[in-house]
């Protein structure tokens, strides 16, 4: 597999292969595109009870949609899901991870912790987990470019037909 430049990933865009939209040229670097935080996040639910972890395990179970209409305060310790205000459209042999933007993370803010794999034929908004590690509170905006997709050539071609293959909440 080999990272996609900017070149490429125009290349990609101009053959409509690769689709993000809305996009703002501006968003494409030199090896990754900027994707910006949508309106809505999700909450864990308060109470400090025991969430299992195991097959069939459902976060919507355990959490709490809300509009981000004014700006979150994520305190110390705390995760929230979000969801990027584009939707990502791959072709069958291009895949991607998702990164968090340096200067957030030197303020303590981590996207995702685990799960930033972007698979091959997806075409939906991203959820990003977001996590504060820093010793203060971090006011969370709509519209900030949180992260970057970086893209990469597949060996072989795939279409992702998962759970999470149609998203469009965090």
């Amino acid at each position: 597999m080999a990272v996609l430049t900017r070149g490429a990933i125009e290349r990609e865009i101009e053959l409509g292969r690769l689709v993000i939209e809305p996009l703002d040229p501006g968003q494409i670097g030199p090896a990754s595109i900027d994707l910006t935080l949508g309106n809505e996040i999700r909450l864990l639910s308060p109470g400090g009870r025991v969430i299992p972890i195991r097959e069939g395990s459902d976060y919507r179970e355990h959490t709490t949609p809300r509009p981000l209409v004014e700006p979150f305060v994520l305190e110390p310790g705390l995760t929230i899901h979000g969801i990027t205000r584009e939707r990502v459209t791959l072709p069958s042999d291009l895949c991607g991870f998702l990164e968090g933007r340096s200067q957030f993370a030197r303020l303590g803010l981590m996207i995702h912790v685990t799960s930033a794999f972007v698979q091959p034929g997806v075409s939906n908004r991203q959820v990003l987990e977001m996590s504060n590690v820093a010793g203060h509170p971090l006011e969370i905006h709509a519209g900030v470019r949180l992260c970057q997709l970086v893209l990469m050539r597949t060996e072989g071609e795939a279409v992702y037909r998962g759970r999470f293959a149609e998203q469009e909440r965090p």
